[in-house]
């Protein structure tokens, strides 16, 4: 194993420990709530429209995915293909690997919420085929996000909780979001430099064209936006 490959091992590895921490926070706000939160597995209601996810948590994403059964992932492409027609044809220079960042801002952070589309990594029983290995905005939907000094980083609040998820304690509820999120931008950080040799601000893609991305083909580090 070279030496990019050990760092981009090391990234991906410290970054699936800090997703397991958070795992575990909205583990146990559920174990709290009982009940009167409806966040479990299996419930996608969710898991619909576009929205961005990191170069990061794109690449650990396909790892996932590749694993995959052949005719699971045939059948997941098809349903992602769709998309890229769309996209396309809105923003002809989005090309392979269909990072966002080539467009402006307004164009990409602000997608139609009434888009109902569910994501292509839903199984016909609303699992998702790589819940493992799904992004942290998957991970956090659902309940709050406030920091243990009272922060509100404006987490999605479902609507099918029976209860009011902010009624749960202190405790409970509020967690160390500015400490975890700050550690996600210093590992995205150290994973696009040990990638393209330059720890990027900013890299961001949508689901189905992650998973349509072709990595191997690109020249990372000639990697212009």
């Amino acid at each position: 194993m070279n030496l990019i490959n050990q760092n981009l091992t090391s990234v991906l590895d410290s970054c699936r420990r800090l997703y397991a921490e958070v795992d575990n926070w909205f583990s146990a706000c559920l174990q709290t709530g009982g009940t009167s939160l409806a966040c479990r597995g299996g419930c996608s209601a969710c898991c619909r429209g576009l929205f961005d996810i990191t170069l990061l948590d794109a690449w650990m994403l396909k790892e996932a995915f590749n694993v995959l059964p052949e005719v699971t992932r045939r059948q997941v492409l098809e349903r992602s293909r769709p998309r890229l027609v769309e996209l396309g044809s809105r923003w002809p220079e989005l090309k392979n690997p269909f990072l966002l960042n080539v467009l402006p801002e307004s164009e990409w952070q602000m997608m139609p919420e009434e888009d109902l589309t569910p994501c292509p990594l839903l199984n016909d029983q609303g699992y998702c085929l790589v819940y493992s290995a799904r992004p942290l905005t998957c991970r956090l939907h659902g309940l709050p996000n406030i920091d243990l000094n009272g922060e509100d980083f404006d987490g999605t609040v479902c609507t099918l909780h029976s209860g009011e998820s902010a009624s749960l304690s202190d405790e409970v509820l509020r967690w160390r979001f500015r400490e975890v999120f700050g550690r996600e931008v210093e590992l995205f950080r150290h994973f696009t430099r040990a990638l393209t040799r330059k720890p990027w601000q900013e890299l961001d893609t949508f689901i189905p064209l992650a998973l349509l991305a072709d990595y191997d083909k690109v020249d990372w580090e000639r990697l212009q936006l």
